[in-house]
């Protein structure tokens, strides 16, 4: 039988629970540096976060799936007041949600398979000021990982070197 994970991130616990069959398996390959997702087995689309029945056609098949984590910045939240304590040496932090290379334009045109994370540095570090002020929708990034725990790695996103970076970015107008 799996074990509940409990981990410190940041001086915040952090708990999988032994039931929670689907985030076990996706944290035990990010654990690994592999990024797995959901391939549904009746309708062939990957899906996120991971769950227990398709989110298009309501099937409960699917395999595990290895995803290049790569994509561009659909969207992102600057966080610059921290409610967790833990986190208030590391504002502005930015959480992003990155539309994925893969499966882009699926299942219609205007659809991506979107992927949370924060932005960090290559080691996984959370990204410094200078890092997240040139960081905005359009920019490239890649997946990374932070290892928590024996058993527990979150993936996280850093700014792409080796990608084309778009000219300009846009990001939310300053106050």
């Amino acid at each position: 039988m799996t074990e509940t994970i409990v981990a410190d991130y940041l001086g915040m616990t952090l708990q999988v629970d032994a039931l929670d069959n689907e985030n076990l398996a996706y944290f035990k390959h990010c654990a690994r540096h592999e990024f797995h997702l959901q391939k549904c087995d009746d309708c062939g689309l990957i899906r996120y976060p991971v769950g227990t029945a398709c989110a298009w056609c309501g099937s409960g098949n699917f395999t595990w799936t290895p995803v290049e984590g790569k994509g561009e910045v659909h969207s992102y939240t600057e966080v610059v007041h921290a409610i967790q304590p833990a986190f208030k040496p590391h504002v502005p932090y930015l959480l992003l949600v990155v539309d994925l290379d893969t499966q882009k334009g699926a299942p219609t045109e205007h659809e991506a398979l979107r992927v949370l994370g924060n932005l960090a540095t290559p080691d996984g570090i959370l990204a410094p000021p200078e890092m997240v002020a040139r960081v905005g929708i359009g920019s490239r990034v890649r997946m990374v990982f932070t290892d928590i725990a024996d058993g527990l790695a979150m993936p996280q996103w850093t700014i792409d070197e080796e990608a084309e970076q778009p000219g300009q970015v846009w990001r939310y107008p300053d106050d």
